[in-house]
Parts: structure tokens; sequence; C-alpha cells
């Protein structure tokens, strides 16, 4: 049960909650002394330098006040710059998650959010996840802009259509919590929304194990990748490939044919699947057609989990040698 009750700020529950409420109430506190300064400030004058006051000398000063403006050049410059770096630490550890998360993929589309997750179960609307370990959502979107907000993990980011986005949390507690889209989507926005709920990991393995469960993405994409022979072409040990081979090039730099160098992420992946003509690896011709129109985001987030799974075979270790 979600807990809706009247709250000035969401509960923390996730591992980034700490860090943005600490730096959001130092902001606060920054912009409330400020305000009352120089509110204070004005009336001081106000009241001392009003009409009719002869008991005040106004006559324009002669001295140096150079102690005084570097201090108020420096002081707020000294003090952005480290609101700066504290924003820019949380942003990038907001975007850095572990290797060990839990991938979860994400589709929306007007108006409901779906999931699934690594053992093929989907949801709509709802998300399970397990207390104490990091989830990473990779996540695109069917047709519009949309963000994802869940206000008790402090996570909220754009999902656009053409591009995977990315967002991991970790929660710290168990419990139903709000899910919306913070992006206006068109007529029904409002009504896109679900929870999230956190479950004891034992909890969370017997629930992910119920139900109806697809195929693995990974499974499904593999499925795709030979329906579609895309296996004609991507063979890697024969020495006859038109293609580049694919084992371990997710997350790696790739070489192109006009002289970048490119990580292939997941965007990278997706984009050579739809314009394969875009970014052509060196030593490789453009011979690759193009599948747009021809599949759906979650096949092609299907074929992503199929290509992140391929690993080049290891060389069997040689047999030991004897000695007569």
């Amino acid at each position: 049960m979600i807990d809706d009750g009247f709250r000035l700020l969401p509960e923390q529950a996730s591992t980034h909650a700490s860090g943005v409420d600490s730096l959001y109430f130092f902001l606060l506190a920054v912009s409330l002394f400020v305000t009352v300064a120089i509110a204070g400030t004005i009336l001081y004058f106000l009241i001392k330098y009003r009409g009719g006051n002869h008991h005040v000398d106004r006559t324009p000063s002669a001295g140096s006040y150079l102690a005084m403006e570097v201090a108020w050049i420096v002081t707020p410059l000294v003090l952005s710059m480290g609101i700066f770096g504290w924003g820019a630490s949380l942003y990038f550890d907001a975007f850095r998650p572990p290797r060990d998360a839990l991938d979860v993929q994400v589709v929306a589309k007007q108006w409901m959010w779906k999931f699934q997750h690594p053992n093929g179960r989907r949801e709509i609307n709802e998300l399970h996840v397990p207390r104490g370990r990091p989830v990473r959502l990779t996540m695109i979107s069917e047709d519009v802009i949309h963000a994802m907000f869940v206000p008790v993990f402090r996570i909220k980011r754009d999902v656009l259509p053409g591009s995977y986005g990315m967002c991991w949390f970790e929660a710290t507690r168990t419990g139903d919590f709000h899910l919306f889209c913070a992006e206006y989507c068109g007529t029904n926005h409002s009504l896109m929304k679900g929870r999230v709920v956190v479950m004891e990991p034992a909890e969370y393995e017997s629930w992910l194990g119920g139900g109806l469960s697809n195929e693995p993405p990974a499974v499904a994409g593999q499925r795709l990748f030979e329906e579609l022979r895309c296996n004609t072409c991507h063979v890697a040990a024969t020495g006859t490939a038109r293609c580049p081979p694919l084992e371990n090039m997710a997350g790696k730099e790739v070489r192109l044919a006009d002289g970048r160098t490119v990580v292939a992420d997941d965007n990278y992946l997706r984009e050579s699947i739809l314009q394969p003509a875009a970014k052509v690896v060196v030593g490789y011709q453009p011979l690759m057609p193009s599948f747009d129109g021809q599949l759906n985001e979650e096949q092609l987030l299907q074929l992503l989990a199929y290509l992140k799974s391929l690993t080049k075979p290891t060389a069997a270790p040689a047999p030991e040698r004897r000695n007569p």
C-alpha cells in the first residue's frame, strides 16, 4: 500500500536520497541567508538614510574598499565552485552503476511503463525490485518524450524516442512507492503512473520465479538474430566475415572508417542496426541493409541483450607435455 500522507519532503528510500537532500538543504540555507542579508541591509539603509534624517554623514567616501571588494568576489566564487563540485559528484555517481547491477529494460509509451526483467518476466506500470541490490534501468520511448520520476529514490530521467537512457538506484527500504511520468506527454499524461515495489531479496527471487515469464531478452534476441539471418555475415571464426565480429564488442572502443573512435554502447549498437552506414567499422564495407521500420523497441532491446551476452570463447589450455 502506497503511503499518500502529506509530506513536505518524500521519505528517503535509496542510496542517492541522502546526498541529494543534503545538497538541497545546503542550497536552501544559502539562499535563505543571502535573502535575509540583502533584505536586512536594504531595510537598514532605508531607515538610516531616509529623508529628514540629518544625523548621518552623506559625504562621499574617499577611502579604499579593496579588501571588501575582493571578499565579495572571492567568497561567492569559492561558494559557487564548491556547490558545482558537490553537484557534479552526485551527478557522476548517478550515472555510474555498479557492474553487478540488475538489468531491467524499460519501454515507455503513451500512457504506460513496460518493464522486462533478465529472466523475461514482464510488468506494466509496476516494477518489482530487491532491496539492497543496485538496479540499472535501460530506457527508451516508443513515441514521445517521457520522464521517469520516483520521488523517494530521488531519481528523474528523461526517456527519449530513438535514444537509450539509463538510470540506476539501490533501494534501502521495502514498500510500495510512487512512479510518475514527469514530462507532459499528451492528453492522458497524468494517468501515466505506477508503483515500484521493493521486496526483500528472497521474496523478490520467489516473485521472479512465479507467474508467467517470457523468454529472457538475450534468448529472444538470439532467435531474432537468426531469423533475420544476421549470422550469415557476422561470423567470426571462419575469417570470411563480411561484417565485424560481435563477440566482446559491446562496451568496447571501435575504430571507424573515417578515423574516429567510438564506444560500442547501446546507442551505437542501435544505430548500427537501424542505420548501418552511419558509422562503419574500419576495414569493412557498408554492405549491411537497414532494419529501420522492421523492428520495434522491444525487439531492439532483445537484440542488444543478445549482443551484450556474446563473449569470445576462451582457448582451451594446452595439454601438459610429459617427459617420456
